[in-house]
């Protein structure tokens, strides 16, 4: 193949690749019952199915791959992209609580949470993935915390928590991070 013909294909690759880790377009309007229809809105649309004075729900993970997985999701919505940056410091701490209350609920001392980036999210509403912590999986940067309400927030970031003696190891700085916990 000549380098010419390599570099194109080299040139098409990247640009498919950039399409796939694009993050989700976050366009879902409750106002607007075409904009709720596309897949990237379905937990808008059950967001919008729970009663108004509801803060937090908690859903079974709908994909069949996922068994053992549930999901914490905040009743209101935030623009853009839906990011728990956006949701502020109060109902982050609130969100994260009753996400990390039960997966203790589920999974005992083996618990864990993820909250995928934004680069790999397929849903624009934010919520957290709940699942068992697969063993081994401890490694990269982590920041100790003893509540949830010193779970830092980043843009974008994604990260994961699980327990540590009696305090958490929050992982940051990561974009798939649900890939820690049990399918």
């Amino acid at each position: 193949m000549a380098e010419m013909d390599r570099l194109r294909l080299l040139a098409v690759l990247l640009m498919a690749a950039t399409v796939i880790a694009a993050p989700t377009d976050c366009a879902c309007d409750a106002g607007n019952p075409a904009s709720m229809a596309v897949r990237q809105c379905g937990l808008c649309r059950e967001a919008e199915a729970q009663p108004v004075d509801k803060k937090i729900f908690f859903l079974k993970d709908a994909n069949p791959r996922k068994p053992n997985r549930w999901l914490a999701l905040p009743r209101a919505h935030v623009g853009g992209n839906h990011e728990l940056n956006d949701i502020g410091a109060a109902g982050r701490a609130a969100l994260w609580t009753a996400a990390i209350g039960k997966a203790k609920e589920l999974w005992g001392p083996e618990w864990g949470v993820a909250y995928n980036g934004a680069q790999v999210r397929t849903q624009c509403h934010a919520h957290i993935h709940i699942g068992k912590l697969l063993k081994g999986v401890e490694e990269g940067k982590f920041v100790v915390i003893s509540n949830p309400s010193q779970i830092p927030s980043r843009p974008g970031e994604g990260l994961w928590i699980h327990p540590s003696g009696t305090r958490m190891h929050v992982h940051v700085g990561e974009q798939t991070t649900e890939t820690v916990l049990l399918r």
